[in-house]
């Protein structure tokens, strides 16, 4: 295998490809095919998605190349979010907090509206130069392939391996994402394809949050390597963001499975027993408690009942729900802790769907407009899932509480 960086210019092509002068920001690579040993060149164009420099960097790497297939940074998912106007009047909330997808939403949201804000600036549309290439793509009579991962495994693998803490973390810094951002300018977003400043970045996200890395970039490398090196075609051009290709580049020509990297975690047996401890432990203490006359029964239904269901109300009210949804919340927080598949949030929050009553159109301001803290706070659907999210934390806090509380009571 050959690999040229972008710094090499004339870089060599497949025999019926014009040599072309590299752009900067494009790495071609030469392969040859597993099956037949025919030379194989992949010219990964690393972009900025807010980058008007890039929609026009890919438009020409694709004029002049002429690929057989060009790969896209993008799922099926994403791509639908990116060509329908009307989807996000679609969108089912409540579906949504029943299928216990709100901080996957959640982050999907955050991480948009962030994009979208920093894009309004700039003039250009977020994910602008992917569909720049799948246009060019079909001038010239090329093939299209979505070759990303699908968004939600992504969001679901990623949410899988944070503790409460770090889930805590993310949320806080996706909310935080929702405020204004400080004004770039577009130095400032190029300045996001130096690959210094890129792999400076990758090592403190390592350092923060490793299995955010994990699962957003590393796996993804390797599944948007194997799927673009797997598509057909003696030239090929693949559009990803800068921050892949130099992950890219050491994943070629190892053998992935993608399957398995695109499999939703799933609660294993020793997960599903875990999610009994505290309820057990509660209930020991508690008849240890007794027995040893250490409290009484009201004495230990107040350790329990006080902070689960203070911070379940509270966490409701603070992320704006009606005063039925605190209600609600604070009443079932109690028997929600201890009995696993009973889930508080989803209960306020299809209350608070109920009561807020959702219209397409505030799905299509979502999808309209570039959201912030303020928007997410007045848009029924997002504090809907606001509402949430925050029962079931508040819930899953206070019974972290009361069980510690109820422990040290009795052993002490």
């Amino acid at each position: 295998m050959g690999v040229m960086e972008s710094e090499r210019r004339d870089a060599p092509n497949a025999d019926d490809a014009p040599a072309i002068e590299v752009p900067s920001h494009v790495t071609v690579v030469a392969r040859r095919d597993r099956t037949s040993g025919e030379e194989r060149m992949f010219h990964i164009v690393g972009t900025a998605h807010v980058s008007k420099q890039s929609i026009e960097e890919v438009r020409r790497v694709i004029a002049e190349v002429r690929p057989d297939t060009v790969c896209v940074e993008l799922c099926q998912a994403r791509y639908d979010a990116l060509t329908d106007p009307s989807r996000w009047r679609k969108l089912d909330v409540a579906q949504i907090i029943r299928e216990r997808r709100v901080p996957f939403v959640m982050a999907s949201l955050a991480l948009q509206a962030f994009q979208r804000r920093i894009g309004e600036r700039l003039g250009v549309r977020p994910g602008a130069e992917l569909l720049a290439a799948v246009e060019a793509a079909h001038e010239i009579g090329a093939a299209v392939v979505l070759a990303d991962r699908d968004v939600q495994a992504t969001l679901r693998r990623t949410w899988h391996k944070l503790g409460l803490f770090r889930r805590a973390l993310l949320v806080l810094a996706l909310v935080i994402a929702l405020r204004d951002s400080e004004e770039l300018d577009e130095a400032d977003v190029e300045a996001l394809k130096d690959r210094k400043q890129i792999a400076d970045a990758m090592s403190e996200l390592a350092r923060v949050m490793p299995e955010v890395k994990t699962t957003v970039i590393d796996e993804r490398d390797l599944f948007l390597a194997s799927r673009i090196e797997d598509t057909p075609g003696r030239v090929v051009v693949a559009v990803v963001g800068a921050g892949h290709v130099d992950g890219m580049l050491n994943c070629f020509g190892r053998s992935v499975d993608r399957h398995a990297l695109s499999q939703f975690p799933r609660r294993t047996f020793a997960s599903q027993a875990l999610s009994w401890i505290v309820p057990i432990l509660v209930a020991l203490s508690v008849g240890w408690g007794l027995f040893r006359g250490h409290a009484t029964v009201a004495e230990m239904t107040q350790a329990w009942v006080l902070p689960t269901a203070c911070l379940g109300g509270l966490f409701t009210a603070l992320a704006g729900g009606k005063l039925l949804s605190i209600v609600t919340a604070t009443l079932l927080a109690p028997l929600g802790a201890l009995v696993p598949f009973t889930n508080v949030g989803a209960t306020a929050g299809l209350l608070e769907v109920w009561l807020r009553r959702p219209l397409p159109s505030d799905g299509e301001a979502l999808g309209r407009d570039p959201l912030t803290l303020r928007g997410a706070w007045r848009n029924p659907l997002t504090r809907s899932l606001f509402v949430a999210w925050a029962a079931t934390f508040g819930t899953t806090l206070g019974a972290a509480f009361a069980a510690v509380y109820l422990a040290l009571r009795v052993l002490l």
